[in-house]
Order: C-alpha cells, then sequence, then structure tokens
C-alpha cells in the first residue's frame, strides 16, 4: 500500500481488537505524522476517549468488552462531538446507516485502503476545523512540541508529568489570558465541578518550579482572586 505523503499532525484515538489491523493502522498514522493513542477492547477505549482530548477517533464496530456504536453512543450522550470514523466488516447499507445514526460522522468498510481512510480523516477534520492545528506552542523563550511531547526553556528540556504537561499545554494556547480555576477543572482534569481540593494549586506550583525557577523572567504569574495567567515578559 502507498501511503498519503501529507502530514496528518493531530492526534487520533484507534480502538482496534484485531492486532494486525491496529499494528498497521498505527505505524501508518504515526508515519503520517499523527500522534496515536490505541485501545485493544471497547472498554479501554471507552477510557482513554473520556480520559483526554483527541482530534479524531477510528472506531472499529466489533469490539470485546464493549461494542463500537456503544462507545460512540455513550461519547456523545457525555456531549463530546469528537468526529469518528466506524472501521467494520459489515458493510450492507443497514449497517452503514445504524453507525452514522449511533453518533459515527463517517463509516468505512474493511478491507480498506490506508489512503482512502487518510483522506475521510483530512475530510472530517475539515469539518470540524481541526485541520493542521498547531504542531509547536511558543511563549516568549518557552516551546512545546505536540507531537514528540517535549518542552524546553531557553534551549534546555524541561521533564513534566502527562497531567503537567496538559496544564502547560492549556496554559500556553491561553497565553496572555487570565485563566480561571473552573476553566482548568474543565479541560484539564475533565471536571464540571470544583472538587473543593488542592489539586490545581498544587500542580500549578510544581509546574512553576519546572519552568521558571531557574530562569530570570517568570512566566507564570497568580492573579489573586481570579486565576493564572501565562505570558511573555513586557
Amino acid at each position: 500500500m502507498v501511503l498519503a505523503k501529507k502530514v496528518l499532525a493531530v492526534k487520533v484515538l484507534v480502538i482496534e481488537d484485531d492486532p494486525h489491523v491496529a499494528g498497521f493502522l498505527v505505524k501508518a498514522l504515526r508515519e503520517a505524522g499523527a500522534s496515536v493513542d490505541h485501545a485493544a477492547d471497547g472498554k479501554e477505549g471507552l477510557f482513554l476517549a473520556s480520559a483526554a482530548p483527541h482530534d479524531v477517533m477510528v472506531v472499529d464496530r466489533m469490539l470485546p468488552g464493549l461494542d463500537g456504536l456503544a462507545i460512540v453512543r455513550a461519547l456523545r450522550a457525555a456531549g463530546d462531538r469528537t468526529p469518528v470514523l466506524i472501521l467494520s466488516a459489515l458493510g450492507e447499507v443497514d449497517h452503514r446507516v445504524e453507525g452514522l445514526r449511533a453518533g459515527g460522522d463517517d463509516y468505512l468498510v474493511k478491507p480498506f485502503a490506508f489512503s482512502e481512510l487518510h483522506a475521510r480523516l483530512e475530510a472530517l477534520l475539515r469539518r470540524s476545523g481541526s485541520e493542521a492545528p498547531a504542531t509547536r506552542l511558543q511563549v516568549s523563550d518557552l516551546e512545546m512540541d505536540l507531537l514528540a511531547r517535549t518542552v524546553t526553556r531557553a534551549g534546555r528540556p524541561v521533564d513534566l508529568q502527562p497531567r503537567e504537561f496538559r496544564l502547560l499545554e492549556y496554559l500556553m494556547r491561553h497565553a496572555g489570558q487570565v485563566v480561571t480555576r473552573t476553566m482548568l477543572l474543565e479541560h484539564v482534569w475533565d471536571y464540571h465541578f470544583d472538587p473543593q481540593t488542592n489539586v490545581i494549586d498544587v500542580h500549578v506550583s510544581r509546574l512553576r518550579r519546572k519552568i521558571d525557577r531557574d530562569f530570570e523572567t517568570p512566566l507564570l504569574h497568580t492573579v489573586r482572586g481570579a486565576g493564572y495567567v501565562l505570558r511573555a515578559p513586557a
């Protein structure tokens, strides 16, 4: 198979139990520039889909534990509008209609060519406004590579835990804006209420030590009574 050459610089979740199909998809998508998460059964797939945001999902219809349509229905019921491409060996019209009515955005029948899957993902991303997102973020001398999952400041690597990375990514995407605790709870922790804990303060404090402690000019600031702001020096 000839892989599409256009870069697909997005985060993709593949939920597929067939190890050969999954291995091919993960390898091909990464070669196309995507960051890929993979789940081998339905329950793990729903967990990964709910635990972190993705730009697009590729979901096999027949999965152990929880079938693909049940996953899509659960995500849509929770308000998750991430584009979903359903994969299935079931190609009859009634099967395709059932997949789309369950909340799928597109339906691709196995066996398939990767070039077609790639093109369909591009189309879904265009419709969702997620095509060609930024793969690098920068605020002053602080830089984040979203594909390599690395952070540097003044060229020096900054070692972050996964939650710290998500926190910094959100702050960098909103650089110069005051970000409230509620915003962080909803977009970094996926909480829609205040759990009355100091989880945000603890993580912000750790993040501040890592990105500011050894540098003359601080970038992460607390706005008393409002929240936090990451901003370049004037």
